[in-house]
């Protein structure tokens, strides 16, 4: 590392210009290209996406997404002539809108179930010949004010669908905006210098404008889903001003300690940087497990993230040095500039002492490490057990907040059609003549006498079918239950297992139960199944690495039993605010529902990557004390008080960056933003700072042991700096702080 920063130090300004290419271009052909995201959530093998492959190739024209009018009436009825009159010229103009394929009202035949019982709630269907991340947002918003401009005295009128969903989400960027703003405030409040706070923000803007505009481009050559950019801006940005801030804190007590710029840079790439280095490694090596679940989306987020996270280490080691070599002393306040000239006069400077109060808590910490561990162990025990009751499902529009039209429309239809309307089943049937047509007649005649079903519609088949058209049925099945409850997966159960099989008995009939509820229960189903063997991958490959790192068996398991702890608590407060609605209406987040499916195998290698980050940190400076004193007690102490400040800060970070995500908009965001944000400040101040080291200090000596035959056998890895002499350095940070508050022996 120490070669590489130099070089990097050397040509610096060809290190900045190459990054500023790489920004803008990546950037310019990006928008030039523009997106090819394919929201792929379906699992091969699986019965929904049998059903869902079958309409696509029987009827490939209806590929668009299908949105609603809905609309209410106060008194009369919709076919009252002012309504009438009001909504069929909205429909009119709606159809001749861009983009929109067809528009199908209650006003004409084939829409003549669109209304409710009542004659009060009504809706119109309107297909648009595109999937609505294809879709212009600016038609969309002109669509939303049309139809805003139909409303009377006495008439709603909302509209739903994912494309008004989509249209109605903030800005793009505004997350990220207030993170970046957030940790902009906090690093100068960290370091009091405006040219060190924009050292780490510059570096983490590089790296995830850079990454995230590859990631556009790359949909273009594999199916990247359209929530693999908040993703990767979201952990980019976490990660990415995590990583230089740790570098920029050991170069600025480099440079406190007397060392030129250059030398300070080059010592923080040698000792920090590596364990920058081995963090973010340890976090792709947890994203790429992602590729073991099998599933494209996963596929697609797996290398997005991963993008993202390698171009943050790069900036880190090669940018960040550059930038530093630009600031000389700049980074370092003009105070501190004082200060360092004064002492300099008066003799050799030391290193910025450790914080007293990071010392204290230390050794507090030493004197009291079962009881104090103890209760960190119970507060993590309690926060994790909402995550018992966990439940995987979907998230629809009804679990938006009720100030959006999308929730309006979705309570309305719910009330004029009832709950499962939102949420219908497809039974899409494979006819083989006459006697599968018999076959399948019974098992209509069944399903509606199948208790939890309130309706089922035979969709009619297009005159001109031919060939797999012409021998494919679609049946709606509209359940009396929600699409979130439980017994609408019950129902789904019940018709799979038993319905059709009896009524297809004897027959060739082949009948696969799709539709969007179906298909989310099929990919939690999955995702549940394959979980373990996941979580048991990413925990067995980051503990392996830890044991590679740091030769020690105990070091790594205790890594591991952490990031466990970690996970249980982080999904206990996912599970208390979006799935039991603690909270719910203070935050403004909508109303509770099951926690989104993909949601755990999306956060766990984030979640487990991010807490190893901590540890390496935290651990790399206890293991570089024990291997200069052979003291653990000294290690362990030293190690968190000279770590406590950065971390903590990184933590803030992080969390401001990951919490800001609620402003995203999108469900999948808010709970993946509040998930990790609660997972870094349980890990980082709980267990870090406190349940980590606690249980250091009771293993004692045992923490560094490792067999000697293992010892050989295993490579080396070297996350320490260079070997100092033994017993210290004199006048570091720690021995400073030591003198100060330690009383004479």
């Amino acid at each position: 590392m120490a070669a590489w920063a130099r070089w990097c130090l050397d040509h610096r300004w060809a290190v900045v210009l190459l990054w500023v290419a790489a920004l803008f271009g990546t950037v310019a052909a990006s928008v030039t290209a523009g997106s090819a995201y394919s929201n792929v959530f379906k699992i091969p093998g699986t019965e929904s996406s049998t059903a869902y492959e079958r309409l696509q190739k029987a009827f490939p024209d209806a590929a668009g997404d299908v949105d609603n009018v809905v609309w209410q009436t106060e008194r009369g009825t919709v076919h009252d002539p002012a309504v009438r009159d009001r909504m069929t010229a909205l429909l009119a103009d709606i159809a001749r809108m861009p983009d929109v394929g067809r528009v199908v009202g209650p006003y004409e035949p084939d829409g003549a179930e669109q209304v409710g019982a009542d004659g009060r709630i009504a809706f119109a269907q309107v297909t648009f010949v595109k999937q609505q991340f294809e879709l212009d947002t600016e038609n969309l918003k002109h669509l939303i004010e049309r139809a805003e401009q139909a409303r009377a005295p006495g008439l709603r009128v909302e509209l739903g669908g994912p494309a008004i969903e989509a249209a109605q989400e903030p800005p793009a960027g505004l997350a990220e905006a207030v993170g970046i703003v957030a940790a902009g405030i906090i690093l100068f409040l960290a370091f009091g210098s405006l040219f060190a706070m924009l050292l780490p923000l510059v570096s983490g803007v590089f790296a995830v404008g850079t990454g995230i505009s590859a990631v556009v481009l790359l949909s273009h050559v594999t199916d990247i889903p359209e929530t693999a950019t908040l993703l990767g801006s979201l952990i980019g940005l976490g990660v990415g001003i995590d990583y230089a801030l740790f570098i920029v804190t050991r170069h600025r007590n480099g440079l406190k300690a007397g060392l030129s710029p250059k030398e300070a840079a080059v010592r923080a790439l040698d000792t920090s940087g590596r364990a920058v280095v081995f963090a973010g490694g340890t976090v792709c090596v947890a994203l790429l497990a992602l590729f073991t679940v099998d599933i494209t989306l996963f596929d697609g987020i797996a290398i997005s993230t991963t993008l993202v996270v390698v171009l943050s280490v790069l900036a880190s080691a090669t940018l960040l040095p550059a930038l530093l070599g630009l600031l000389g002393l700049r980074a370092l306040s003009r105070r501190e500039r004082r200060a360092l000239a004064a002492t300099s006069t008066a003799g050799a400077p030391r290193e910025a002492e450790a914080g007293r109060a990071a010392l204290r808590w230390a050794g507090l910490v030493q004197r009291r490490p079962r009881l104090l561990g103890l209760v960190a162990l119970v507060v993590m025990a309690a926060l994790s057990v909402p995550a018992l009751s966990l439940r995987l499902g979907t998230n629809d529009q009804g679990n938006q907040p009720t100030s959006q039209t999308v929730r309006q429309a979705y309570d309305l239809l719910a009330k004029g059609f009832g709950p499962g309307f939102n949420g219908p089943l497809l039974m899409v049937a494979e006819l083989d003549g006459a006697q599968d047509r018999q076959a399948l007649d019974t098992l209509i005649t069944e399903i509606r006498r199948t208790p939890g079903v309130v309706r089922v519609v035979e969709a009619p088949v297009p005159a001109d079918a031919r060939g797999l058209a012409a021998a494919t049925r679609v049946v709606q099945v509209v359940p009396a239950t929600s699409p979130q409850a439980e017994a609408t997966d019950k129902l789904i159960d019940t018709l799979r297992d038993k319905t059709v099989p009896a009524a297809a008995k004897g027959s060739t009939l082949k009948v696969h139960i799709g539709g969007e509820t179906a298909l989310q229960k099929d990919f939690a189903a999955v995702v549940g199944d394959r979980m373990p063997g996941f979580i048991a991958l990413i925990v067995g490959l980051g503990a392996l690495l830890m044991l590679v790192a740091f030769r020690s068996l105990l070091v790594p398991l205790t890594a591991a039993l952490m990031n466990l702890i970690a996970a249980c608590a982080s999904f206990g407060l996912l599970v208390a605010i979006f799935q039991w609605g603690w909270g719910m209406d203070l935050l403004g987040l909508g109303k509770e529902g099951p926690i989104i499916s993909f949601l755990p195998v999306i956060m766990l290698p984030l979640l487990f990557g991010l807490s190893m980050d901590y540890q390496v940190f935290l651990v790399s400076r206890m293991h570089e004390e024990w291997l200069h004193t052979g003291d653990n007690a000294r290690a362990v102490r030293v190690g968190q008080a000279g770590t406590g400040r950065v971390i903590n800060s990184a933590a803030l970070i992080m969390i401001f960056v990951f919490g800001s995500f609620i402003l995203s908009g999108d469900r999948g965001g808010m709970m993946a933003g509040l998930g990790l944000a609660g997972a870094v400040a349980l890990d980082a101040f709980i267990l870090r700072m406190l349940l980590v080291p606690a249980m250091m200090h009771v293993l004692g000596r045992a923490n560094w042991w490792l067999p000697a035959w293992l010892d050989k056998v295993l490579p080396h890895l070297a996350v320490d700096p260079p070997d100092r002499p033994a017993g210290g350095t004199p006048g570091t940070a720690e021995d400073t702080a030591e003198k100060v508050l330690t009383p004479s022996r």
